[in-house]
This record gives C-alpha cells, sequence and structure tokens, in this order.
C-alpha cells in the first residue's frame, strides 16, 4: 500500500515575481519522513517552501499539501491550509513581551481554540514534546536561543500539523545545540509529522543522514548526495 503523502508537487515552475527560479519540480514527501532542503542562497529554497506554504501561487504543474489542492488554492483558505503545517522560520520569532505559556496561547486562540483546558492542556502537552515544561512561565529573554529555537518548535506543533517546515533552524546555535535541535526533529518525524529541513549546514546532514533535496541551476534535484 502506498503511503500517504503530504507534499505532491507535479512539473511545478516556481516564479518569485515573474522570474523563473526552479522548472518542472517534481517532489513527493510522506506522512512521517525526515528530508533536507539544500542549495546555495538564491537558488529556489526559499520560493519552494513559499509554495508549499501558500505564500507563491503555482504556475505551471500541479501541486497537494496536507490535501489543499495548490493550483486552486483561494487566499482565505491559506490559513487553513497553515494550519496543518508547523512553521520554523528564522523570523516568525518569539514575542519578547509575553511568556512562553503567553506565546503558545496566543496562536491557539488566533487558530480557533477557546476552552480555556483544553488550551492549557495543550500547552503542557507540546512543551513536554520538546522538554521544556518547566519554562512554561519564563519570558523569552531569560532562556537560551537553543530554548527558544525548541520553544519555536513547539509552536510549530501546537496544531498537530502534518509536516513542519523548517528553515535554517540552526542558523543562529552553536554546534551542540543545533544538534540536539535537529535531533528533537528526527524524533517529531518518527511520530509521524514529516519534516521539510532547509539548511546549509553540513556537519548536521552528514550527522543525521537523511534523503536530500537539492536546488542548483534553476532545477531541483531528488536523492542529491552531498560531497
Amino acid at each position: 500500500m502506498a503511503g500517504h503523502s503530504v507534499i505532491n508537487l507535479q512539473n511545478v515552475d516556481v516564479y518569485q515575481q515573474k522570474h523563473l527560479v526552479l522548472a518542472n519540480v517534481n517532489l513527493n514527501i510522506e506522512k512521517g519522513e525526515f528530508v533536507f532542503l539544500i542549495g546555495q542562497t538564491g537558488s529556489g529554497k526559499s520560493s519552494l517552501l513559499k509554495i508549499i506554504y501558500g505564500d507563491l501561487h503555482i504556475g505551471n504543474g500541479n501541486g497537494k499539501v496536507a490535501d489543499f489542492d495548490l493550483k486552486n488554492l483561494a487566499d482565505k483558505e491559506v490559513p487553513y491550509l497553515r494550519r496543518k503545517l508547523g512553521i520554523v522560520f528564522q523570523d516568525f520569532q518569539l514575542l519578547s513581551d509575553r511568556t512562553i505559556e503567553k506565546n503558545l496561547e496566543f496562536v491557539l486562540k488566533a487558530t480557533g481554540w477557546n476552552d480555556e483546558n483544553l488550551i492549557n492542556e495543550r500547552i503542557k502537552d507540546v512543551l513536554d514534546k520538546v522538554g521544556l515544561r518547566s519554562k512554561i512561565k519564563k519570558m523569552p529573554h531569560e532562556i537560551s536561543g537553543g530554548e527558544q529555537q525548541r520553544i519555536v518548535i513547539a509552536r510549530a506543533l501546537l496544531n498537530n500539523p502534518e509536516i513542519i517546515l523548517a528553515d535554517e533552524p540552526t542558523g543562529n546555535l552553536d554546534p551542540e545545540t543545533s544538534e540536539e535541535i535537529v535531533l528533537l526533529l528526527k524524533q517529531i518525524s518518527q511520530s509521524g509529522t514529516a519534516v521539510l529541513m532547509a539548511t546549509h549546514d553540513y556537519h548536521i546532514i552528514r550527522t543525521f543522514p537523511s534523503r536530500i533535496i537539492k536546488c542548483e541551476g534553476g532545477r531541483m534535484h531528488e536523492d542529491a548526495q552531498i560531497s
């Protein structure tokens, strides 16, 4: 029996404004898969991620992400698509003016949760998953960079996403902390949530061998290798 695809792109051309950045992309990622996305700055990695989370429209080709048809995705559907995705980007930082608990509560309330008991349970659940339940009352500036990134991952898990998109999640962290974050993402993938992680860090890729896709020369190459 075939697995369950959470991302399926067929012959997709990726445009940034009117500029073709990736031609004829074919990509299939299944439930629970862990995949690295590599490529030089400007190679189309970010544009590919934007297609997946509904920030760029598909020109040619077809695509489905978490059962949403990207070809016919209306703007009003984009927030619903994003609830099926956990997004861990460098610019999606924590709100500095409120505690970890209030950061997570903010996201849940913004996505339609209103039962206080369920909200509290869910917050404790995701903090347990990242090993930081003890930090629930702390402010972001009171915890380390690695802990902040764990909280960002916890936030991404709140709505039980089918896939986590992580764009350079270890970009600002030291090597040891970076390994801890990737190990956490690997564990999350083993529990059934696919992870697509864009990275420049070849040490991480060597430490955690996984499938690699590479953007290069206007194309996306599946099952790439690193030297």
